[in-house]
């Protein structure tokens, strides 16, 4: 009988156990945030996503995936339904994409936002909004594989091509070109150091004479210098003799003035008492010519005055003189 209630007893003591660590199991896990439901369609594979998955929002676990099936609006899509806490900021500008976690396969939903609107999404539980799933990263490198390795059978032919038996040959006439080069280079460095002991170490010493003669020309170049200064300085000072006030500069300044105030006075007084003199003496000089003229035709008028000359006999217009009646009676 004692056998029996050490039993029940422990029996008892288990279960309470159980039964507690079950209650501190639901207390720990039991999530008091008010969450809403979003949708998502999208006709790419979703592969590795199950219920249950892990939901970031940049980076941070903000919710769970509740559902996934066939989307019945549209045919053929997945449907994806999420949970998400109500303090998210989500937008209508809000997408979600696939993020796989490491080698393990195991997908979860990541929300973003790309900030081109500030129009909150109304979350509504009946008829949940929906937010676009754009393909991940492995959805786009699966879409483009095919492209992928087309390039990369193109680039192994390439190399194929660039590794064949007739470039392999000149790659290796060109590496033995490149030793007779350095052979050459090699040869000429020795020609080189045997001429720069032969032929530079005399010039090195004719150096200090020629550095010698080179100090004796600045020497003489320093003394015309001095000289040139001197004469310019000379030339300075005569130049600023002649410019000096009073100097000839001035007074040549001055006797230009003054010639050039007689000559204003020989062409306002003088010139125009010349011009008249010089136009009465043209007029008389005609005047004396024409008299010249007359006299040469006329000479007779010296005696009879400038009228007219009875032509004579013999002339042009002659009239005999009629006789006196006087003179007719014998």
């Amino acid at each position: 009988m004692e056998n029996k209630a050490h039993a029940f007893v422990a029996g008892a003591f288990v279960i309470g156990l159980i039964g507690l660590i079950v209650a501190l199991v639901l207390w720990f896990t039991h999530d008091t945030a008010v969450r809403n439901i979003y949708e998502m369609s999208t006709s790419d594979p979703v592969s590795g996503l199950q219920p249950q998955a892990t939901v970031r929002f940049r980076g941070v676990s903000v919710g769970k995936v509740q559902s996934i099936d066939f989307d019945p609006k549209v045919r053929g899509n997945v449907r994806v339904r999420i949970s998400v806490d109500e303090r998210v900021p989500l937008t209508k500008s809000s997408y979600a994409a696939l993020s796989y976690q490491g080698v393990t396969g195991l997908a979860a939903i990541a929300l973003n936002d790309d900030g081109t609107s500030q129009e909150q999404l109304v979350p509504d539980n009946s008829n949940p909004p929906r937010i676009p799933l754009k393909p991940s990263t492995l959805a786009k490198l699966q879409e483009r594989g095919e492209a992928i390795l087309e390039q990369v059978e193109d680039a192994a032919q390439k190399v194929n091509a660039l590794v064949s038996d007739e470039n392999r040959q000149r790659v290796a006439e060109a590496l033995e070109n490149i030793a007779q080069a350095a052979k050459s280079a090699n040869q000429l460095t020795k020609n080189l150091d045997a001429t720069v002991k032969e032929g530079l170490t005399p010039a090195l010493k004719a150096i200090p004479p020629l550095a010698d003669n080179t100090r004796a020309a600045l020497g003489t170049v320093k003394q015309a210098a001095s000289d040139v200064s001197r004469v310019a300085n000379n030339l300075n000072s005569t130049v600023t003799r002649i410019n000096a006030e009073g100097g000839p500069l001035d007074r040549l300044a001055a006797g230009t003035e003054g010639l050039g105030q007689a000559l204003d006075s020989f062409n306002m007084t003088t010139l125009p008492r010349v011009n008249r003199v010089a136009d009465d003496a043209a007029v008389a000089v005609r005047r004396l010519g024409r008299a010249a003229e007359n006299i040469n035709e006329n000479p007779q008028s010296l005696l009879f005055g400038s009228g007219s000359v009875v032509p004579g006999p013999g002339e042009p217009g002659f009239a005999t003189p009629a006789v006196p009646a006087t003179a007719a009676r014998p």
